[in-house]
């Protein structure tokens, strides 16, 4: 299975894309994640909010490879604990198909990316920069999987 990681937002700084790589790397054969960047669009004192959420949801959409779950980040989605993380991830690997995580900007998604989702996630009440996002993601899908495979990494 392939997770295709969606984040609004370029040019991360060096740690944060080395804090994402080490997890993504530990992931084996079946279950792959990959990072792709949708550029921000340019706000402006005029620009209205949801003119910004409205062409990022466009270029979200143009990439969105067709067919896949749909799961997105946002603060009203479901909070999962890693176990139960872990039980999403075991049926994302049953549905056969791959799934696209997808992170907005700086003012969350459009509601036309909102309405589509098969599922919502948050991962917490509290707030975080979109760079520490990239890293905890990473993260917990590579301690979902080691608990799938009664790997040693959790320790809970």
């Amino acid at each position: 299975m392939l997770i295709n990681f969606i984040c609004v937002g370029t040019k991360m700084p060096a740690w944060v894309n080395q804090g994402y790589e080490e997890y993504a790397k530990r992931l084996n054969k079946d279950v792959k994640i990959k990072l792709i960047e949708v550029a921000a669009s340019k706000r402006g004192k005029t620009t209205s909010v949801e003119k910004l959420k409205s062409e990022e949801a466009d270029r979200i959409q143009k990439i969105l490879p067709k067919g896949a779950h749909i799961v997105v980040l946002d603060v009203k989605g479901k909070q999962w604990s890693t176990e139960n993380l872990s039980l999403q991830l075991e049926r994302w690997l049953h549905l056969g198909q791959d799934v696209n995580l997808i992170v907005g900007g700086p003012d969350g998604l459009d509601n036309n990316i909102l309405k589509f989702a098969d599922e919502s996630w948050s991962l917490s009440n509290l707030t975080f920069p979109h760079p520490i996002v990239r890293v905890v993601v990473g993260e917990q899908i590579y301690r979902a999987w080691s608990l799938l495979n009664n790997h040693p990494y959790h320790r809970a």
